[in-house]
């Protein structure tokens, strides 16, 4: 087997390429807003094709990894985001949301099931190094955020063509994946995998994870921080440029500090996560996401709305990761404890942009973000019980 430092780095690869893809046509949601002539709630219902994708993927995500291992999940999910930029950048140029919500289906497929493979094997990778890693590295995915955040602030300054913008990222997403895909195990997250590592077959299935209440709390954490992250990943610019009156180069940018907040966060995790544990962290990610929401919501300046976006993104870099990280400690079957934690977290890429888009057409974006901040700080409440469950389980196991 390949050995778990080549792996990490391959990982770090493929997970910067659905950062630096989402931020390219995230950037450039009122070039293409303005170029479909789309309301927000039309704009809500464009993200449908994103959030139904995901969860499709997602979905069939777990049960294909475990059938065929994560490498072959990789090479099919980063193929249909290379494909998914060249069709969004054509409906937007033709003025045809159809096709635009077609290319968002096909990225949400690919995203859905390429970071259920992703997760699995960092987690892993996590486990044969025996040092935290999955929160450095959703680092790389939030570095490709910060990287294609500022691509896109530059074309959209520019009036670059969105078509243009995106077949270029379209390009780089397929020379990664060429060259990192080579380092990826071909046997990870199989079912004879999880039975080798974790000293027994797979048993009781789906049934017997829904039955652990400690994974549960994990997933309703991930769901709660999921939706804070994806509600910036496809909102953010547009609550900046009408719940605040930013012009759309500058709401660009507070995206751009949002994903570098998210970026600090996920690289100086590790050492937050070893010193105070995965709960104390979650807990702190929690009631920093809903302080920066809090602000953006119902301070009515740009500059603490700007502010508050780093803590935002501060407060939402490590709750996915780390919550993926606790749910692969948690027993055994890592693999499908991840590809569990991960669905239920994915469920917040179904529900929150349609959701979030009615809401903001009748009440205004900047209010619609209570739903996330309401979940967000129950995050906060919950992220505790895992640690006291964790105590528990320790004490029995020293009886």
């Amino acid at each position: 087997m390949r050995t778990a430092s080549r792996r990490r780095s391959a990982l770090f690869a493929l997970f910067f390429v659905p950062g630096l893809s989402i931020s390219s046509w995230v950037t450039r949601t009122p070039d293409i807003r303005d170029l479909l002539g789309a309301s927000t709630a039309e704009i809500g219902l464009v993200l449908l094709g994103l959030s139904v994708g995901s969860m499709v993927g997602i979905l069939s995500a777990g049960p294909l990894v475990a059938r065929f291992s994560t490498r072959p999940m990789m090479v099919l999910g980063t193929t249909l985001i290379v494909l998914s930029m060249p069709t969004i950048g054509i409906g937007a140029s033709s003025g045809q949301s159809g096709i635009v919500t077609a290319g968002l289906l096909l990225f949400g497929l690919g995203m859905g099931g390429l970071e259920v493979a992703l997760n699995v094997e960092g987690a892993d990778v996590e486990k044969a190094l025996d040092r935290p890693v999955l929160p450095a590295l959703h680092g790389s995915f939030s570095l490709g955020t910060f990287i294609g955040a500022v691509a896109g602030i530059i074309f959209t300054a520019t009036e670059y063509p969105v078509l243009h913008h995106l077949l270029i990222v379209s390009g780089i997403d397929l020379l990664i994946l060429v060259v990192a895909i080579r380092e990826i195990s071909s046997r990870v997250g199989t079912a004879e995998h999880a039975a080798g590592t974790s000293g027994a077959a797979p048993g009781g299935g789906m049934r017997a994870l829904l039955r652990d209440g400690r994974l549960l709390i994990i997933g309703a954490v991930v769901l709660a921080m999921a939706l804070a992250e994806g509600t910036a990943n496809d909102w953010l610019p547009l609550v900046m440029v009408d719940g605040h009156g930013f012009d759309a180069a500058l709401g660009s940018a507070i995206y751009a500090v949002f994903a570098a907040s998210m970026t600090v966060g996920r690289f100086s995790g590790g050492w937050f996560i070893a010193r105070y544990g995965r709960a104390a962290v979650l807990c702190a990610s929690a009631i920093a996401g809903a302080a920066g929401l809090a602000v953006v919501i119902f301070v009515d300046n740009q500059v603490a709305a700007g502010a508050a976006v780093v803590l935002w993104g501060l407060g939402a870099s490590l709750g996915f990761p780390v919550a993926l990280s606790a749910a692969g400690a948690s027993g055994p079957h890592s693999a499908a404890r991840v590809s569990l934690v991960a669905t239920l977290g994915y469920i917040a890429f179904l529900v929150g942009p349609p959701v979030l888009g009615f809401l903001g057409e009748h009440f205004g974006l900047r209010s619609a973000l209570i739903v996330p901040l309401a979940l967000v700080a129950a995050a906060a409440f919950l992220a505790p019980h895992i640690a006291q469950r964790q105590r528990r389980l320790q004490e029995s196991s020293t009886r």
